[in-house]
């Protein structure tokens, strides 16, 4: 890169400080990511800011990433490049930005926590006769029994629960029903509320879970519910009420590995999703493939 190329980044942190008036860390974090870019160019030989395209900044985010640059990272110096050619525009140096249309990896989602099975068996394990006990006892059996969301839960209505059937009607994202299996703890703690549920119902209400009050209840107080039994149980991490949707996903995956059953089960659109959800890789993936796929059978039968 020719010396004077270098004072365009000079000019560009100037015009943060004094146009834009951002913060002194933000303009160094700016100086140090355009400078991996100035670093790139004088290795490939390039030698003037023009001379960047499209496939030029893809070769500099894909280097990135093999030198164990997170993907927010690289997102973050993406940004910064392409801030520094819509600079390089307006002053009329250059007549394209070559970052336009260049998209940094997907950076991970931040999946829930889990808990294991013994720990969910103690954390369900609530004791005592109080109504509101009664409540608490069937809100966490049918979370972890049935994988529902904390708005799915504190929708349901009275008809929604078919306990000839064993099952739940539930009404997901989307406005999307779909049909899950309801356990038999969790059955029978729904039986138990339901002889006390008619003691706090206001009239016509139709709600499935009810506050002392009579009528549906919160999120939130569920919430805390959830919070206030995790540790009157002794459960020593977080919990919170999407922890049981996930554990359900992960332990009901761990013994089926039926990718597509915990999907229908999980109500997602897309399986990717539930990929993402339950831990799984690539190569648990492929096993799953393997095991289970026609093609990938009569290979292994071919063998030899």
């Amino acid at each position: 890169m020719q010396p004077d190329e270098r004072d365009w980044i000079d000019a560009f942190i100037r015009h943060l400080e004094f146009e834009r008036r951002l913060s002194p860390h933000t303009c160094k974090n700016y100086r140090r990511d355009l400078l991996s870019i100035l670093a790139y160019c004088e290795t490939h030989e390039i030698g003037e800011w023009a001379e960047l395209d499209s496939e030029h900044i893809r070769s500099f985010a894909a280097a990135s990433h093999r030198q164990g640059l997170g993907a927010r990272s690289i997102q973050r110096r993406l940004s910064a490049a392409r801030s520094f050619f819509r600079y390089l525009m307006r002053e009329k140096y250059v007549k394209k930005n070559p970052v336009i249309g260049v998209s940094a990896p997907k950076a991970k989602k931040r999946l829930p926590g889990n808990i294991d099975a013994d720990r969910m068996a103690r954390l369900l394990n609530i004791q005592g006769d109080d109504p509101l006990v009664a409540r608490d006892r069937a809100i966490l059996e049918l979370l972890y029994s049935s994988g529902l969301r904390l708005a799915e839960l504190t929708s349901l209505n009275l008809g929604d629960i078919d306990m000839a059937d064993a099952t739940v009607r539930v009404t997901g994202k989307g406005s999307k029903t779909r049909i899950v299996p309801v356990g038999r703890h969790a059955l029978s703690a729904l039986r138990t509320w339901h002889k006390e549920r008619g003691q706090f119902a206001v009239e016509d209400e139709p709600a499935l879970f009810l506050s002392s009050r009579g009528g549906r209840l919160s999120g939130r107080s569920v919430q805390a519910r959830v919070t206030f039994w995790a540790k009157k149980q002794g459960i020593d991490t977080r919990v919170y009420p999407h922890l049981f949707r996930h554990s359900f996903a992960s332990h009901l995956l761990e013994s089926s590995h039926d990718l597509r059953g915990v999907q229908e089960l999980l109500g997602h659109a897309d399986i990717s999703t539930t990929q993402v959800y339950t831990h799984l890789d690539f190569q648990h993936l492929a096993q799953i493939y393997d095991k289970t796929h026609p093609r990938a059978r009569s290979k292994d039968k071919n063998k030899g």
